[in-house]
C-alpha cells in the first residue's frame, strides 16, 4: 500500500467511524434518555431510526456532489452538519428537538460510507476492492465496539449530554483532518451539470443488474443495523436476562466479530475467487449464516451467547461485498452515485425495520421499560421471513448480471 492509498484509507475510515458511533450511539444513551423523557418503544424506535432517514434522504444528493465536487471537500463539509446535530441532541430537553438533532445527524454522515468506497475505487485495483472496502467497515465497526462496554463505562462518571458534546469535536476534528489531509483525483466528467448527473442516479434506479445485486443484501445489512443500534440491547435484557453490563460487553463483542467478519471475508472473496468462486455467490452464503444465525438466537440454541453473538456480528457484515460487486457493474463516473443508491436503499429500510420493531413491541405491555419475550420474537420472525423471500429472490437465475451496466451520455452544462 502506497503512502497516498494509505492516506486515503486512514481518513476516509476515520469519516465512517464517526458515521458508525453515530448509529449507535442511542444504545447506550436509550436507558438514560427514556428515564429523563418518558419515551415507549415506539417513541425511542422513532427517534433513534430519524438518523437512518436523514442518512437516507441525503443519499441521491450526496452521490451526486460527490461525482462532482470529489470526496475530500463533500466528505469534510457534511461531517459539520453532523457536528452541529449532536451538538443539538445534547442540549435539548423535548423530544421534537432531539429529532432535529438526530435527523441533522444523520445528513452530515450520510457521504462517509459512499465517500469511503468511492475514493478507495479510486485509489486501488478492483480486485483489492473486497478487501480495503473490508477493512474500512472494520474500522467502522470499532464504532459499534464503543457504544457497547466502553461507552457504557463513561456514563458511569459522565452524563449523555456530555458524551454529545466530546462527540461533536471528535466529528469537528475528523473534518479538518479530511480538509487539509486528503488527497483528491481530478475526474474528467467535472463539466457535467448538476440535472445530468441526477439523470445518471435515475439510470442505476432502473436497472434490473443493480436491483438483483442491491436484493437480499439491502435487507440483511437493514436487519444487521436496525437491530445492532438500538433493539439488540433490549432482546439481551428482556428475552436473555443479561444485566445491562452483561448486554454491553455482548454488543461489543458483537462490534468486535463484526470487524474481524468485514475484513475475513474481505480476504477470503478475492481468495476464492482465484478458485472459480464468484463475488456474488460468495457474497450469498454469507448472508445466508446470517438468517441461520438469527434463527438460532430466536430458538435460544444450546450455545454460549457470546458465540451466537460473534456468529451474528460476523456474518452480519458480509452484504457489504455487494458494494464491491456493484463497482464492477459500473463505469467509473458512476460509482459515487451507485453507491449512494445502494445506500439509499439500505438506510430506508433501517429507518422501517427500527420503527417497525418498536411499533411491535409497543403492542404488548411494557414492564419498567421490558417487553415480553414473545413481543420481541414476533418482530424478529418479520424480520427473518423478509430476509428469506429476499434470499430466494437473489438466488433465482437472472440475465442481468451478464453485462455492465452502462450510462448514457452526461451532457456538459
Amino acid at each position: 500500500m502506497s503512502s497516498t492509498q494509505l492516506r486515503v484509507f486512514l481518513l476516509f475510515s476515520a469519516g465512517y467511524f464517526v458515521s458508525y458511533v453515530f448509529r449507535g450511539v442511542n444504545l447506550g444513551f436509550a436507558p438514560l434518555i427514556t428515564h429523563d423523557l418518558g419515551l415507549s418503544a415506539a417513541d425511542l424506535g422513532l427517534l433513534t431510526s430519524l438518523y437512518f432517514l436523514g442518512f437516507a434522504g441525503a443519499q441521491i444528493p450526496a452521490g451526486v456532489l460527490l461525482d462532482h465536487y470529489g470526496t475530500r471537500r463533500v466528505t469534510a463539509g457534511t461531517l459539520l452538519f453532523a457536528a452541529a446535530g449532536i451538538w443539538v441532541f445534547g442540549t435539548a430537553h423535548g423530544i421534537g428537538t432531539m429529532m432535529l438533532g438526530r435527523l441533522l445527524i444523520g445528513v452530515g454522515v450520510s457521504v462517509c460510507l459512499g465517500a469511503a468506497f468511492k475514493a478507495l475505487a479510486q485509489y486501488f485495483e478492483p480486485a483489492r476492492l473486497p478487501l480495503v472496502n473490508g477493512l474500512v467497515m472494520a474500522v467502522g465497526g470499532l464504532g459499534g465496539v464503543v457504544v457497547g462496554s466502553p461507552l457504557t463505562w463513561v456514563l458511569t462518571f459522565a452524563s449523555w449530554r456530555a458524551v454529545c458534546g466530546g462527540l461533536g469535536v471528535l466529528t469537528i476534528l475528523v473534518a479538518l483532518a479530511l480538509w487539509t489531509l486528503a488527497p483528491e483525483k481530478r475526474e474528467k466528467h467535472h463539466g457535467t451539470s448538476l440535472a445530468g448527473q441526477f439523470k445518471g442516479t435515475w439510470h442505476i434506479l432502473k436497472s434490473a443488474a443493480f436491483w438483483k445485486i442491491a436484493s437480499f443484501s439491502v435487507v440483511t445489512q437493514g436487519v444487521f443495523y436496525s437491530m445492532q443500534s438500538l433493539w439488540v440491547g433490549a432482546w439481551m435484557r428482556d428475552v436473555m436476562g443479561f444485566a445491562p453490563r452483561e448486554a454491553a460487553a455482548l454488543v461489543s463483542i458483537l462490534g468486535v466479530a463484526m470487524m474481524a467478519g468485514c475484513v475475513g471475508f474481505g480476504a477470503a472473496a478475492r481468495s476464492l475467487e482465484r478458485r472459480g468462486v464468484s463475488l456474488y455467490a460468495f457474497c450469498g452464503i454469507g448472508m445466508a449464516l446470517f438468517v441461520v444465525t438469527q434463527v438460532l438466537i430466536m430458538l435460544r440454541a444450546p450455545l454460549p451467547a457470546g458465540l451466537l453473538w460473534a456468529a451474528y456480528g460476523i456474518f452480519g457484515g458480509t452484504g457489504i461485498l455487494s458494494y464491491a460487486v456493484l463497482a464492477r457493474h459500473l463505469p467509473q463516473q458512476l460509482i459515487g452515485r451507485g453507491n449512494t443508491t445502494l445506500t439509499l436503499i439500505l438506510f430506508l429500510l433501517i429507518f422501517g425495520f427500527q420503527i417497525g420493531v418498536g411499533a411491535v413491541l409497543s403492542l404488548w405491555p411494557a414492564d419498567a421499560g421490558h417487553y415480553p419475550a414473545a413481543a420481541h420474537l414476533t418482530a424478529w420472525s418479520v424480520l427473518v421471513a423478509l430476509q428469506i423471500a429476499s434470499a430466494i429472490w437473489y438466488v433465482l437465475p437472472s440475465r442481468a448480471l451478464a453485462k455492465p451496466i452502462h450510462l448514457q451520455a452526461e451532457h456538459p452544462s
